[in-house]
């Protein structure tokens, strides 16, 4: 059975709200994470130094840990390739049959900057 896990920082500084929001977003989606790895959308946004922050629920459906070391992540919206970007991410390990949130920076130059960038899918290449 998923859980919903937060990573130690995560839970010291969410608000009640984002909280709440991603506890939502959990109840809504833990049914359809069998035996594989998916993202469910949280926010999108642009940082001060014009980085594409996508904020994603982590769903690890699978009986292996969820490791980022050189993994390709995909950020696309109607099957247009908006972000591409190599992660290694050593402090991220997401269990099996755990769910996670987390945000993953593309830095500027690794995403198409001229175009909406809500409302997109992220994929593990």
């Amino acid at each position: 059975m998923q859980q919903l896990r937060l990573e130690p920082a995560w839970d010291r500084t969410l608000s009640t709200n984002d909280r709440q929001h991603i506890e939502h977003i959990f109840q809504e989606t833990k049914h359809i994470q069998n035996s594989r790895i998916s993202f469910s959308p949280i926010r999108e946004a642009k940082n001060h130094s014009e980085a594409l922050l996508i904020t994603v629920l982590i769903h690890n459906g699978t009986d292996q840990p969820l490791t980022f070391h050189n993994k390709r992540l995909k950020y696309k919206i109607r099957d247009e390739v908006i972000g591409d970007y190599l992660f290694t991410l050593p402090e991220l390990s997401v269990p099996s049959n755990v769910s996670m949130p987390w945000t993953f920076i593309f830095p500027k130059g690794s995403y198409m900057r001229n175009v909406p960038f809500e409302n997109g899918e992220l994929n593990i290449i």
